[in-house]
């Protein structure tokens, strides 16, 4: 297949050629794409070097299946047009179509089959919390509907990009050199803080960061869910936490519950609380998984659960559902509108 990678030089761009080549994934002709910064920059993909295009209008998607963008939503927007007019079909990773009601949002463990019908030429990828969330909250779905869900997340330097992991790294230095720590990426110094604030406010007091995955949630699992969640970014470098509490229709034992992560797709179970086993984001950065512990029945409603989960966002909360759409695609004739 001949594939383009727009926002080659960014974070997730380069985790795009990571995960197609760990993956094996059939690639023919490798077109990468960026802006006038990254223009030029060299990349080996299957040990061969490719040369990073200069992102303009025109016909430069011509001969392209799939187009994977990652940089950002005015980029996709201005582009997608260039990008889906020759057949390509773009699976965008920014925020600029994920609510189109034209435009399917895509977990694959979850609601793959929406990738089949694209009438603009367009699936989204959904936020990366809310990915990891739904592929856990869709093993409990199984089981009994969920009603309500509350979420706090503990959120990684890297969701913020490359250079936000390195103003991190940089921030620990400075502070431990007695020196001021520069902060130009978040809102506050990150190193030794936690911000509760991603995104911009709305006018409910919720977050851009905290209504997606209300929305996005509700639209990927075709439910009336409703989630309430609090975004805290934290000092740590890859792998994005959440600690949820479900409430579902008929109450749901552990043993259920864990039995339901242990097998669903997409989630690993890690829940020996004993044994001091649990899922940290500094064991499990790099990995493909929604690693699923700490599962336990809620004290205060019969129908409630708490559990915790991380996984790698740039992965699993990126790139790699991307990919995975891509595969889906693959082996379920991409010609099909």
């Amino acid at each position: 297949m001949v594939i383009a990678i727009v926002g080659a030089s960014g974070a997730v761009g380069q985790e795009l050629l990571r995960v197609l080549e760990q993956r094996q994934f059939p690639v023919s002709e490798l077109r990468l794409f960026g802006s006038a910064r990254s223009a030029g920059s060299h990349y080996i993909f299957r040990g061969q070097s490719y040369t990073v295009q200069l992102l303009e209008h025109g016909d430069a998607f011509k001969g392209v299946d799939i187009a994977f963008a990652s940089a950002g939503a005015g980029v996709s927007r201005e582009y997608a047009e260039d990008i889906t007019r020759h057949g390509a079909i773009l699976i965008d990773n920014s925020s600029a179509f994920r609510m189109d009601a034209d435009v399917p949002l895509v977990v694959p463990e979850v609601n793959a089959a929406d990738t089949l019908v694209r009438p603009r030429g367009i699936i989204a990828n959904p936020n990366c919390t809310t990915i990891q969330m739904v592929v856990a909250l869709n093993a409990i779905e199984r089981l009994s509907h969920i009603r309500r869900v509350h979420v706090a997340t503990y959120q990684a330097a890297s969701g913020a990009g490359a250079q936000a992991m390195k103003e991190l790294e940089a921030q620990y230095r400075q502070v431990l050199n007695g020196e001021q720590p520069t902060v130009e990426k978040f809102a506050y110094q990150l190193a030794y803080n936690l911000i509760p604030h991603i995104d911009v406010f709305t006018d409910n007091g919720y977050t851009k960061e905290e209504m997606k995955m209300y929305n996005e949630t509700r639209k990927i699992m075709h439910s009336d869910i409703r989630v309430s969640a609090t975004c805290v970014r934290v000092p740590s470098l890859r792998a994005h936490s959440e600690s949820v509490w479900v409430e579902t229709e008929q109450p749901i034992t552990v043993k259920q519950a864990q039995e339901a992560f242990a097998t669903a797709p997409g989630c690993v179970l890690m829940d020996e609380p004993a044994e001091k086993k649990y899922p940290m984001p500094l064991f499990l950065s790099g990995k493909d998984e929604v690693f699923i512990g700490r599962v336990r029945q809620d004290l205060t409603d019969d129908c409630g659960l708490s559990f915790w989960c991380v996984s790698d966002q740039i992965r699993k909360g990126a790139a790699l559902n991307a990919v995975q759409i891509a595969e889906y695609l693959l082996n379920h004739a991409i010609t099909t509108q």
